[in-house]
């Protein structure tokens, strides 16, 4: 399997190998305060339990449900605060692109790029996300095949991006919930390169105006993920869920954040090395 590294202000991150990477922050950018506060205490907790940390928020949230829904401040504005706390916590920064033209902004500021779920079919997109030399997270659309997201992966390598991993993120279980189909994690490892899984956003249910979802089950994923083999696992948190501007009802508490780790750090400690 390739080794994807990811270069941040305080050291490289590796992808693929060693400890458990974690990705973790608030799923938007809501204020400069909410962003320093979740990065500066998920970095703390990654560094007690020894586990690589890159932090992870939207600056524009392009596939809200309602018309009437928060998107976040703007690429404009949000790469400037997702820059001040790659800077102000020394840790790399992951964030969504949504057009070839975001992706070329958003190099300047993100260490990693990501192309959401919806999108992970979009060639000029994959594209032009490679053609920034930046490691790029491609998550797997609910809707696709995980054996698919090889071909995705080579979109993305061949237009030269400095390495791949692929995120599961739950599949359609008919038209209101998502289930994790937990052979995907092996399938999609075959194109060979890290596998990550996202914890918070496999828990939706998108159904009605708002999508919900139940984050009591994050513990549970989280730990089969870990024993299941994967490199990273991606997780949304928040100082008060119940008050995000998105995705309220799948964000983990960041008081609970650590505790969550911990498990996983556990499982991970107990698997055999092969």
């Amino acid at each position: 399997m390739n080794l994807v590294r990811v270069p941040g202000p305080g050291g490289t991150v590796a992808v693929g190998e060693g400890p458990l990477v974690v990705i973790a922050g608030p799923c938007m950018l809501e204020s400069r305060e909410l962003a320093l506060r979740t990065a500066e205490a998920a970095a703390a907790a990654c560094a007690r339990l020894r586990l690589p940390y890159i932090f992870k928020s939207s600056y524009l949230k392009a596939n809200r449900t309602s018309v009437t829904s928060s998107v976040g401040p703007g690429l404009d504005e949000g790469l400037k605060l997702l820059a001040e706390v790659r800077t102000a916590v020394g840790a790399p920064v992951l964030t969504d692109v949504h057009s070839p033209d975001e992706a070329r902004a958003a190099a300047h500021a993100a260490d990693v790029l990501q192309v959401p779920a919806f999108l992970c079919r979009q060639t000029a997109l994959l594209q032009a996300c490679g053609a920034t030399g930046k490691p790029v997270n491609i998550k797997k659309g609910q809707f696709l095949n995980p054996a698919d997201m090889a071909s995705a992966a080579e979109k993305v390598k061949r237009a030269g991006s400095g390495g791949v991993l692929l995120t599961e993120r739950g599949s359609f279980f008919g038209y209101g919930d998502l289930v994790v189909d937990f052979r995907s994690f092996a399938v999609m490892r075959e194109a060979g390169w890290p596998v990550v899984f996202d914890v918070t956003h496999s828990l939706q249910r998108p159904a009605g105006p708002v999508t919900g979802g139940d984050r009591r089950f994050a513990p549970l994923l989280a730990r089969a993920a870990v024993a299941a083999g994967v490199d990273a696992l991606f997780i949304e948190t928040h100082p008060d869920p119940a008050r995000a501007l998105a995705d309220a009802a799948t964000q983990w508490p960041l008081d609970r954040f650590e505790a969550l780790l911990s498990e996983c750090a556990a499982v991970r400690a107990a698997l055999p090395r092969i």
